[in-house]
């Protein structure tokens, strides 16, 4: 039994969080639990493939500038844009200092708005030059921080998923992983994943992996914050406000890691 939930687990992980051509069987709350406590394994494949294709960039004579770009671009293409969406949507509808009902409205619109266009544009900016100035340094960083991106921006959707956070709409993705995972699984999963994090990356340097460590705790902490205002201004969670979650993870990581290089 266990390990058909953790397969079904894997499937609903890989299946909803990324473009891979992987077959969700199961709809129903268990898998959906199994799912998002899998989320941060989809994360590390996320992060691996950026990371692989940065350094093919910078084994072919590309400046770290490109790798960077490129590092960014695939955690994009692997999710089909969801979680940029995501977070452009949610810009707008916190932007829009409206009542949770119209904001929401907002942002189940199609087209995107002032604020949601500036937050994008600042967030990717951040990221390829964050990226950029840690594949510069040491092309062995800039893989690693491509890695411990992803793996914390999936890290808190598993957070987000956990039980006691409601969701502000009865349907889409929001709804379908609201409250899923217990707060004792989410909160050891982060526990985790902050250690191997930081055991990762000790190779690199005398401070890195206490870095590292730090970088995916605050990062999960600071989405943690936004989640919170979220919940407070929309009723509860949404799909969006996982995208805005998970790219905010990932660009705090990033920010934190270039910090003392």
């Amino acid at each position: 039994m266990l390990k058909s939930s953790a397969h079904d687990g894997l499937r609903f992980a890989f299946g909803t969080l990324t473009v891979l051509p992987v077959r969700v069987h199961r709809w129903d709350r268990e898998a959906a639990r199994a799912g998002m406590l899998c989320a941060p394994a989809a994360g590390l494949v996320v992060g691996g493939s950026a990371a692989g294709l940065g350094l093919l960039l910078l084994l072919g004579g590309a400046g770290p500038l490109l790798a960077a770009v490129a590092s960014v671009a695939v955690p994009a293409a692997l999710t089909r844009g969801l979680h940029l969406d995501g977070l452009a949507d949610t810009a707008d509808g916190l932007g829009s200092g409206k009542p949770a009902e119209d904001a929401l409205r907002i942002m189940k619109q199609s087209d995107i708005g002032p604020f949601g266009v500036l937050t994008l544009v600042l967030v990717l900016l951040a990221q390829v030059a964050v990226l950029a100035q840690l594949y510069d340094a040491s092309w062995a960083r800039g893989a690693v921080a491509a890695v411990a991106s992803a793996v914390a921006a999936r890290l808190a959707l598993t957070l987000a998923a956990r039980a006691g956070v409601p969701a502000a709409r009865p349907e889409g993705l929001g709804a379908a992983v609201a409250g899923v995972v217990p707060r004792a699984a989410a909160l050891g999963l982060a526990a985790g994943a902050v250690a191997v994090a930081g055991a990762a990356a000790a190779g690199l340097g005398r401070y890195d992996g206490a870095r590292t460590a730090v970088a995916v705790a605050a990062a999960v902490t600071v989405a943690e914050l936004l989640l919170r205002h979220c919940v407070r201004r929309f009723g509860g969670i949404t799909g969006d406000v996982f995208g805005a979650l998970a790219e905010t993870a990932a660009t705090t990581t990033l920010v934190l890691l270039s910090l003392g290089h």
